[in-house]
């Protein structure tokens, strides 16, 4: 009786081996996303947020550059008009550095702008005067402000050297375009995001 029950115990124990074996086989082993996302070249490796800066900047001329071609023809305002230019001027140079430093890392460039750039291009597409200087320079700020938090980002903490002088040159341009933008007094900064809060200060030790 004890001899049989360490037989089928023996036989049992083989077949739990045997499928633990087997689980390792077939099973593929876990990868990291990050890791999974990290491309060499030749400047350093390229990470998603790397690949994701340089789409977002694509993604800014391709609708800023039509923008500031409605603001020749719909403007009221002559600021508005020169800044819209000036603007659609940057972006035609910012553009082709864009494509130049994506075609280098191997970055697939949309050719369109994304759902909310299209509202607000059909939004200007529709307004014209006063309305139209209104909203092309609170709509052009707050999307300056939001690309420049992820520069910012990026530049801090990217690991390639051509990434970081992209993010260099893109810094430039979007303060640029920022001072352009509230030069012309109708950017509404209380509907701007609110600052990051500060961190608490830290506690003095008692003496």
């Amino acid at each position: 009786m004890h001899r049989l029950l360490r037989g089928e115990l023996f036989m049992l124990g083989g077949f739990v081996v045997a499928a633990a074996v087997t689980i390792v086989l077939v099973m593929p082993p876990s990868i990291d996303p990050a890791a999974a996302q990290l491309t060499q070249t030749s400047s350093g490796p390229l990470t998603a947020a790397d690949r994701d800066l340089i789409i977002k900047v694509r993604q800014a001329g391709l609708w800023e550059m039509p923008a500031g071609q409605y603001s020749e023809t719909r403007a009221e305002s002559q600021r508005v008009k020169e800044v819209g230019r000036l603007i659609m001027q940057d972006h035609m140079k910012l553009d082709q550095i864009t494509r130049q430093v994506a075609k280098k890392l191997g970055v697939a460039l949309p050719d369109e702008p994304n759902a909310n750039q299209q509202r607000w291009l059909a939004q200007l597409a529709a307004e014209s005067g006063p309305a139209f200087d209104k909203d092309y320079a609170n709509l052009l700020r707050a999307s300056h402000g939001k690309v420049f938090i992820v520069i910012a980002a990026v530049r801090s903490g990217t690991r390639n050297a051509e990434v970081r002088k992209f993010a260099e040159t893109c810094i430039t341009f979007v303060m640029r375009h920022m001072g352009l933008l509230e030069s012309t007094g109708l950017v509404d900064h209380s509907q701007l995001p609110e600052p990051p809060t500060p961190s608490p200060a830290p506690s003095l030790a008692w003496r």
